[in-house]
């Protein structure tokens, strides 16, 4: 069975989000806020910068539950 083509856009269309780009969304954020959202886990970092990271998020907010540890 064929089922005719559409001769308008959904409506629906328009309630889709845009794509999001979310380092830019962090980068915006760290230039206009100096908000940083950073991962320990982020592969730009080397094991110190990491390790300080870690240890930020741990003092601010605690350390990970056991089983909390994403990966």
């Amino acid at each position: 069975m064929k089922t005719p083509q559409p001769r308008y856009p959904s409506p629906l269309g328009s309630m889709q989000g845009e794509h999001l780009d979310l380092n830019a969304v962090k980068q915006r954020g760290w230039q206009e806020q100096h908000i940083l959202v950073v991962s320990d886990r982020d592969e730009r970092l080397n094991t110190v910068e990491r390790e300080i990271v870690r240890k930020i998020g741990n003092r601010l907010y605690g350390g990970a539950a056991k089983g909390d540890r994403h990966g």
